[in-house]
């Protein structure tokens, strides 16, 4: 079963303690990213955690390997279940990620490695001097990720059933996460989104976890909204 993770896009513990009042038992798993936990810092996981709620901390870590290191054994002293580092940073960083979190055992924060944001595109990467086209680009780095450690990836839901198919065999029989924010329901706006698929068809092609945030946090009625996408992804599986 796929899971729904709603990403906290807003700006403070107030904003989040609405967020957690509105949806109630409707979600279960939040994201919280980069701008929220600058602003609040790691109480704010705690918050999200004392509520009951599992947390997916996506702070994209990129640095030298010990320092990333430090941060992945704060991050699973925080309780967070999931959490984000860029293949980029390469294998000696991804290892360093992996190895720590395997010091928490059964309660072991899951590594995530981003590939290619789901804001760039072909042209984006040619800026950036990456002579590869973007679905092998996303594949080299998901096999980076894979082959030192990583318990999966975040990637485009455009590119994820092709990486279920490269990754699944590289991963020797360890499960693999495929983890796919740009997701929009049909009719929705994009936003500032490039690679985006419908909940149904990024867990057909084997999202194991779906980011949403501005299609629910922005819906007038968020419950019923969240309650929706869900519906769409169980009935996919059906």
């Amino acid at each position: 079963m796929a899971e729904l993770i709603v990403a906290l896009d807003v700006p403070n513990k107030a904003a989040v303690a609405k967020t957690l009042a509105t949806l109630g038992d409707a979600v279960d798993f939040y994201k919280i990213g980069l701008e929220l936990f600058t602003a609040e810092g790691p109480d704010i996981v705690r918050l999200v955690r004392d509520a009951g709620k599992r947390v997916f901390l996506d702070l994209k870590l990129h640095d030298i390997p010990r320092t990333v290191e430090r941060a992945v054994r704060s991050i699973g002293g925080l309780g967070a279940e999931l959490a984000t580092i860029h293949a980029s940073g390469g294998k000696a960083m991804i290892r360093a990620a992996a190895d720590a979190a395997a010091e928490f055992g059964a309660n072991a924060p899951k590594i995530l490695a981003v590939t290619c944001l789901t804001s760039l595109d072909q042209g984006d990467l040619d800026d950036l001097g990456v002579s590869r086209a973007m679905p092998a680009q996303v594949e080299a780095l998901g096999l980076l990720a894979i082959t030192n450690g990583a318990d999966g990836i975040v990637c485009s839901p455009k590119e994820v059933a092709a990486m279920n198919r490269v990754l699944i065999p590289a991963a020797q029989g360890r499960p693999v996460c495929f983890i796919t924010p740009g997701v929009r329901p049909a009719g929705a706006a994009v936003g500032d989104q490039k690679r985006i698929a419908t909940p149904a068809g990024a867990v057909r092609d084997g999202s194991t976890h779906l980011v949403v945030g501005r299609p629910i946090l922005e819906a007038p009625d968020p419950v019923a909204a969240a309650r929706a996408i869900r519906a769409e992804m169980d009935a996919a599986l059906a």
